[in-house]
């Protein structure tokens, strides 16, 4: 987390125990004397957690002191090095990989709901498609829009353990992109949908050829049902479900592939 005299970046949590970091970070930043913190999570905080939390708080200056550079030029040949330095005027980062892809089919308000959820999730590389530009509102950071005109082509371009959720303006756009995704694979396939249309899909993808075993793995319909239609509830809805993938995998040891 990184904190300036005007602002901050990043996080640590929240709560009370980023407050008090952000307090500590700001008098580093006037007298300039790095400190490190040892917080219990307990009454002082007014939590009852337990266990504690240790900070280094350090102030990194436009121009770092030559001690400083003499280190990171030896850190440079480290290829495990975290954290990160300035040199030259750049800030070194290390990179962050999301481990999860997601590609959302439709630009609609339930996929602009859900894109804007994800958006903010480091663990979620998004794909947005949808046929033309103009179907696109305002695209969140981070996210990668793509305009395909034929849609379900631009499946073969997903990886094959990408998670998909299918909620196209077409029926038969969405039928066509369940075909497509059986054809190439994937980690998870969502479906928006009535029990009615995901009955009639069924039929016609396995006079498509699919088995009922591989058809089974689309899920439809997507979201929760008790949190009602409205296009925001069920993005919620489908973002819980896609987040409880990752902790039951997270739980049994496995991957969401």
């Amino acid at each position: 987390m990184v904190v300036w005299a005007d602002g901050n970046d990043g996080t640590i949590g929240g709560g009370a125990l980023e407050w008090q970091a952000m307090r500590a970070a700001l008098d580093v930043l006037r007298d300039g004397r790095s400190r490190v913190m040892r917080l219990p999570l307990g009454p002082a905080l007014g939590q009852c957690c337990g266990g504690a939390v240790t900070l280094v708080i350090e102030r990194l200056d436009d121009t770092p002191p030559d001690p400083w550079i003499r280190r990171v030029e030896g850190a440079l040949a480290c290829p495990d090095m975290t954290g990160f330095t300035f040199r030259d005027g750049w800030l070194r980062e290390e990179t962050f990989v999301p481990a999860r892809v997601v590609w959302v089919w439709g630009a609609g308000h339930v996929g602009a709901a859900l894109v804007n959820i994800l958006a903010p999730l480091p663990d979620f590389a998004v794909r947005w498609v949808d046929d033309t530009p103009g179907r696109f509102p305002a695209v969140p950071e981070g996210v990668s829009r793509l305009v395909a005109a034929d849609m379900p082509r631009a499946m073969a371009h997903a990886p094959k353990d990408a998670e998909h959720i299918i909620l196209s303006y077409s029926h038969d756009i969405d039928l066509a992109l369940c075909h497509a995704a059986l054809l190439r694979g994937f980690a998870f396939c969502g479906l928006i949908g009535s029990a009615t249309k995901w009955a009639r899909f069924r039929s016609r993808l396995v006079a498509l050829g699919h088995s009922e075993e591989a058809i089974a793995r689309i899920t439809c319909p997507i979201g929760d049902l008790a949190l009602g239609k409205h296009p925001q509830a069920i993005a919620v809805g489908v973002a819980a479900s896609l987040l409880s993938r990752q902790l039951s995998a997270e739980t049994t040891g496995e991957t969401t592939a």
